[in-house]
């Protein structure tokens, strides 16, 4: 049996096991899943990025050598470091004397503590560190991701996970504190490879490095690549920064978003590759937050970057580290959280393996055999463990006709010139996304996105067997965009989408116009708790574009990726209900449609002189969608 069918025949076993044990829970809830046929198909010719690279793997700690409660940061380090003044940016607060006594040390003097997995070989290698989040400060939990230590290093990284449980447990606003604390590590090992006597001399690139954070961690990554670019500390400008690593990406796991707000304000990130990926069973972080992230990081400096994002089912929070386990809510989770529907832990690893080496291999050495994974997650069908998956993909290179950001009238695109039109529509608006759990205003309240909702149905009322012309949205383009774009048979449409339950009311007969439905107003928006209607029909429609001389195209969008309503997601073992506002998080699937596709369609069609998007709703007699980032980008293999 491979490991890809071993994973899910003890996932399938676990789910299994759980529900013939009911006790105190209700049936499992889970959607059923598409894996079969979304995963059936292995399009990327590549290496396996989770397999063992050729390299002979080396271990060493490094610290203070004073650590009163980590042996190995005592007893067993290869290199000493010196302690750093985090006293700006962390506050103890009231339990800074208990703390401080358990620790033997204070903020002021606190230590550059890591375990490092490094090759052995020449090098110079490329630099990666990981930081954990926030966990029972007592329960180390650096020791959890040396799975990734293994594999990264063996494919010829030198790899540090970073000691920070010193401001774990009990600790609010201190995620700039991580960031911080990451560049001194990195700062850490530049003397490293500075002096001859360690075994990292020479040996490291620092103009190629990635940063990868976990939970609070993963938020942490996103300021250390604000406040590397800086020259001074937001909250108090007396404290200096020198820092200009060459950091390259970022990678958020389950991450937390908005606990720190410099004057107020999310922290804003631009110029740096970035992967973010969440689990729906997430039992502590449990809204995809950094999506928030996702959607304000701007590429502004004309370089070659992309972003991307991976939203796992049936993917918990600490699986990721195998400290943490299924474990969200401390050791008393089984009392809280359903655990039954949860994917099986070495499978939501591998997973992490295989995108974070290959996004590795993408941002740090140039490698583009990997792109088209993390622009469609099908290519990879043959690798993924059997659960479903929701992927966005942007790249510096995509040009917005829509992106619904920037003002409040729904006829006017992004791109100067660009017009915007429903036809025959039971709903038409624009609207902020929400998150799930909404718990907290700066951090949780919504995506800080906005998107079109557009709801529709074909059927006439009065005549079910009846069916109007299907209703439409119209992106139209000025004269002479494709020529200033540069658009051809190389290049691509671009778009999200997302089905949601709920549909308009029927039209009435005759009534072929743009207008409102009888229920516009209905629950089409999302799904209570129990009003999911298992009648409804899957979701599909078309995308047609029309050129310069009315030569259209058409093809259909669930070839290029699956349009899906949202995936349950019930966590709690009582009243998930009343904790959440809907049982189910609104991810958007990125569809990206070559070109070319459409030329075959119809030679005649013109892929320079494009006048008119058309989404067309001829699949699917009712229904309703969310749509966001329409555009165009180059069809090129690295990005």
């Amino acid at each position: 049996m491979n490991a890809r069918r071993s994973f899910a025949a003890a996932a399938v076993t676990a789910v299994v096991t759980a529900i013939t044990v009911t006790g105190c829970y209700g049936p499992l809830r889970l959607t059923p899943s598409d894996h079969a046929t979304v995963l059936a198909g292995q399009r990327l010719e590549a290496d396996h990025p989770a397999l063992p690279g050729s390299y002979e793997v080396q271990r060493l700690y490094y610290g203070s050598g004073t650590d009163r409660r980590r042996p190995e940061y005592r007893d067993s380090i290869s290199i000493v470091t010196e302690t750093v003044d985090a006293s700006k940016l962390v506050s103890l607060g009231e339990s800074a004397k208990e703390r401080n006594g358990y620790w033997g040390f204070t903020p002021k003097a606190f230590p550059i503590n890591g375990r490092a997995w490094y090759p052995d070989g020449e090098g110079p290698f490329p630099l990666v560190l990981i930081v954990h989040g926030n966990h029972n400060m007592k329960d180390f939990s650096d020791p959890g991701y040396g799975y990734l230590g293994e594999l990264l290093a063996s494919r010829g990284y030198v790899f540090a996970s970073v000691d920070m449980n010193f401001i774990n447990g009990g600790i609010r606003n201190e995620n700039d504190g991580r960031g911080w604390f990451l560049l001194k590590h990195i700062d850490a090992f530049k003397e490293f490879a500075a002096d001859e006597s360690t075994p990292f001399h020479g040996k490291i690139d620092f103009d190629r490095i990635a940063l990868i954070g976990h939970s609070r961690g993963g938020e942490a990554v996103g300021h250390a690549a604000a406040f590397n670019r800086l020259s001074r500390y937001p909250d108090d400008a007396s404290l200096e920064f020198d820092f200009n690593h060459g950091i390259r990406g970022i990678i958020a796991i389950a991450p937390v978003d908005g606990q720190y707000l410099p004057t107020g304000r999310l922290v804003p990130v631009e110029n740096v590759n970035y992967m973010v990926f969440h689990g729906s069973h997430d039992g502590d972080v449990t809204s995809f937050h950094g999506l928030r992230l996702f959607n304000r990081l701007e590429f502004t400096d004309g370089g070659d970057y992309f972003k991307t994002s991976i939203y796992m089912y049936r993917a918990n929070h600490g699986q990721w580290n195998t400290v943490w386990g299924n474990k969200d809510n401390g050791p008393r989770s089984a009392r809280r959280l359903d655990l039954r529907g949860l994917i099986d832990g070495e499978a939501q690893r591998e997973f992490g393996k295989i995108y974070i080496s290959a996004f590795l291999e993408t941002v740090l050495r140039g490698q583009p055999d990997y792109m088209p994974m993390f622009r469609d997650h099908r290519a990879i069908g043959g690798w993924l463990p059997e659960t479903m998956y929701i992927t966005q993909f942007e790249s510096s290179g995509f040009r917005p006709l829509a992106t619904f950001e920037e003002d409040i009238d729904v006829t006017t695109g992004t791109a100067t010139g660009v017009t915007l039109e429903g036809d025959s529509l039971g709903v038409w608006r624009e609207e902020l996304l929400d998150l799930r759990s909404r718990n907290r205003p700066t951090s949780s309240s919504s995506q800080q996105n906005n998107a079109l909702r557009l709801g529709w149905n074909n059927r006439v009322a009065g005549d079910e067997d009846a069916l109007g012309a299907p209703a439409s949205y119209a992106i139209a383009l000025p004269a002479g965009l494709g020529a200033d774009w540069g658009l051809g048979a190389g290049s691509r449409l671009d778009l999200q989408v997302g089905a949601v339950e709920g549909r308009p009311g029927p039209r009435s007969a005759g009534d072929e116009d743009q207008g409102q439905g009888d229920d516009a107003n209905a629950p089409s928006a999302g799904r209570g708790d129990d009003d999911r209607d298992e009648d409804e029909e899957p979701v599909d429609l078309s995308v047609v574009v029309t050129d310069a001389d009315g030569e259209s195209a058409s093809v259909r969008l669930s070839d290029y990726g699956p349009v899906r309503r949202p995936l349950d997601t019930v966590v709690r073992r009582r009243n998930d209900a009343d904790s959440f506002d809907n049982q189910w998080e609104l991810v958007l699937q990125s569809f990206s449609i070559p070109l070319s596709d459409l030329v075959e369609a119809n030679p005649a069609f013109d892929p320079a002189r494009p006048r008119e998007i058309r989404l067309l709703f001829d699949r699917t007699a009712a229904g309703t969608v969310v749509v966001d980032d329409i555009g165009f980008s180059e069809n090129r293999p690295d990005r």
